[in-house]
């Protein structure tokens, strides 16, 4: 039925899956959508430098996170501390022994990325919800092309970044 649908491609269909798991994750009412945005506007305005400095931080923080999560490497960290506390040479320079020589553009990095970001958004959800979200969330990374996951991505690290603005 959804192939039927979206038949014009199947990265048409995979963007909108994705999109969807975004809306399901973050589904506030309308009034409360604006008030967000005008928010971030306001912020963004204010704390442009600010912020266009923390994208990046914030891209290697998710990134270092997720890879130390899926190797098992224990460091007992959490993105908001990876982000707050550690300096970003030192950031840059764990994700690139996380990534054992992979580059931190390649398609796992983006994947770590991905999974940071969303690991971060659900951070407040119960343990059973988050889990089976993050599968969701999984689950559309394998589906999604290189650019849909990349825009994702960035999407996700920009709205990430405002909120350390606050």
């Amino acid at each position: 039925m959804f192939k039927k649908i979206f038949s014009q491609k199947d990265s048409d269909f995979n963007y909108l899956l994705l999109s969807i798991v975004l809306l399901v994750f973050s589904a506030p009412s309308h009034a409360t959508q604006s008030q967000t945005l005008d928010r971030n506007q306001w912020l963004k305005a204010r704390f442009g430098a600010q912020h266009e400095a923390l994208i990046p931080v914030v891209a290697v923080a998710d990134m270092l996170f997720s890879c130390q999560q899926q190797k098992q490497i224990n460091e007992n960290q959490t993105i908001k501390m990876l982000i707050t506390q550690m300096d970003k040479n030192t950031l840059a320079e764990k994700l690139m022994t996380c990534l054992a020589g992979e580059s931190p553009k390649s398609d796992t990095a983006l994947n770590y990325g991905l999974k940071g970001c969303f690991h971060e958004q659900l951070a407040n959800l119960p343990a059973e919800e988050k889990q089976q979200k993050m599968r969701l969330v999984t689950q559309s990374i394998n589906e999604l092309s290189r650019s849909e996951r990349k825009k994702s991505f960035t999407q996700c690290v920009t709205d990430q970044a405002i909120n350390y603005l606050q």
